[in-house]
């Protein structure tokens, strides 16, 4: 692979010719939250899935808490 412009951090082994630019620019000015957990809490949850359920069946205790109050 030839490099268009000399960059010394940029190795031969580096192919972008299949990359798309702004492949996730909409997605990222439609507003991106990223939460990291600490690694004690993450070995309960395999995928983004499983804590995303928990956090539901957690907000749905919280209201049923506050209508009850």
């Amino acid at each position: 692979m030839k490099k268009t412009q000399e960059d010394p951090d940029m190795l031969d082994e580096y192919d972008v010719s299949k990359g798309v630019q702004g492949k996730y620019a909409q997605r990222y000015a439609e507003g991106t939250n990223v939460v990291v957990i600490d690694p004690d809490v993450a070995e309960f949850f395999p995928d983004h899935d499983s804590v995303n359920q928990a956090l539901r069946s957690l907000a749905e205790i919280i209201r049923k808490q506050k209508r009850s109050a």
